[in-house]
């Protein structure tokens, strides 16, 4: 019997044919299947491991430290189930510890003993982020030491910059970023990162950074930083809230991709080194198209609100940790990043480890 027009061959064999003499008619197509069989690399670990496009290593991982000068022992963070607060006095061991699982770098917040409105403890000799670089320097030389350069853990305001009048001044916040700058690169820190999202404020590190003798120091600018709904995590271990208003007049307005990309693009030309993108996992988009017409070393932030939710879905059944995790990191991956700033790295870097 012939098929019909409308009849498939599912169809046909369901009906017409007992089970046990169905033969399925396999399309012909050109250059196609039955040729491509795109399965025949999916049928075990080996294959599947071979042909791999995307490839995580704890080498591709920064990970995040905060360092406070109030407290004498670890102070776990609520919302950030895992992560912890840390004295001056613990961080060298911290750093062994994510050194002895290959992971890149770390990237330092520090949380001062004082705050005034102008952040003057960010480029104190002895502030916590300066002796953290030291220790860590100390203890593992190897381990790379990236530094946050912003004013909002310091400020007693909790804005980014010089505020006067309820407004966050630009180009007087500029010099203070420089003096912060300055004082982590004369630490020791192998890159400063500059995150407040101030205009111009690459290229006043860069001359700032230049000028005293740190011409090798690279700069990692966070160049899309969007005003995000996934930074509370954060702002309670940085102890860093806005205490009126918010950032959106300088953080970026998360609708906005193209404007993304001149914000990249001017960071490049002041520049940056290196360029990131903060948050990830809405902003894969972003990730892409910046991947795509530059081909700077790309970091991708995988944010504190990131973390907290897939760690409150494990928490409570609804996901497989170490799964979710690792295929959250491989598709930040695929997307675009060379460098992942993630909390899972001690966690994703042990996993990887086992295989």
């Amino acid at each position: 019997m012939a098929i019909s027009e409308h009849e498939t061959i599912t169809q046909r064999t369901a009906t017409h044919a007992p089970a046990d003499e169905i033969s399925p008619r396999i399309p012909q197509v050109a250059g196609g299947f039955p040729t491509q069989r795109l399965r025949r690399l999916r049928r075990s670990e080996g294959l599947r491991r071979m042909v791999r496009e995307t490839t995580l290593d704890p080498a591709d991982f920064i990970y995040p430290l905060f360092v406070s000068e109030n407290i004498t022992e670890a102070a776990p963070i609520g919302s950030m189930p895992g992560q912890s607060q840390w004295p001056v006095s613990a961080i060298a061991g911290v750093a062994e510890r994510v050194a002895s699982l290959g992971v890149g770098a770390v990237l330092l917040f520090g949380i001062p003993a004082e705050k005034d409105e102008i952040g003057s403890s960010a480029w104190s000799e002895h502030g916590a982020v300066q002796q953290a670089i030291r220790a860590i320097k100390a203890a593992t030389p190897e381990l790379v030491v990236i530094t946050d350069v912003c004013m909002c853990e310091y400020t007693s305001h909790g804005h980014c910059g010089l505020v006067r009048d309820g407004e966050v001044q630009n180009d007087e916040t500029l010099e203070l970023l420089a003096r912060e700058a300055l004082s982590h690169a004369t630490a020791g820190a192998d890159i400063v990162a500059p995150s407040d999202m101030m205009d111009g404020r690459v290229a006043a590190l860069r001359e700032a950074l230049d000028s005293q003798g740190f011409s090798q120091t690279p700069i990692l600018a966070y160049s899309a930083k969007f005003a995000s709904a996934f930074y509370g995590p954060f702002r309670e271990a940085a102890e860093s809230a806005p205490q009126f208003g918010d950032r959106r007049a300088y953080q970026m307005d998360p609708a906005n991709g193209r404007e993304a990309l001149r914000e990249v693009e001017l960071d490049i030309a002041e520049g940056a080194d290196m360029v990131m993108v903060k948050p990830a996992l809405p902003y894969l988009d972003v990730l892409a198209r910046v991947r795509d017409r530059w081909g700077l070393p790309l970091a991708a932030y995988n944010v504190s609100g990131e973390y907290a939710m897939l760690k409150a879905a494990a928490a409570n059944g609804w996901l497989d940790e170490r799964r979710a995790t690792l295929e959250t990191l491989t598709g930040i991956k695929r997307a675009g990043a060379d460098l992942i700033i993630t909390y899972h790295a001690l966690d994703a870097a042990r996993w990887l480890r086992e295989g």
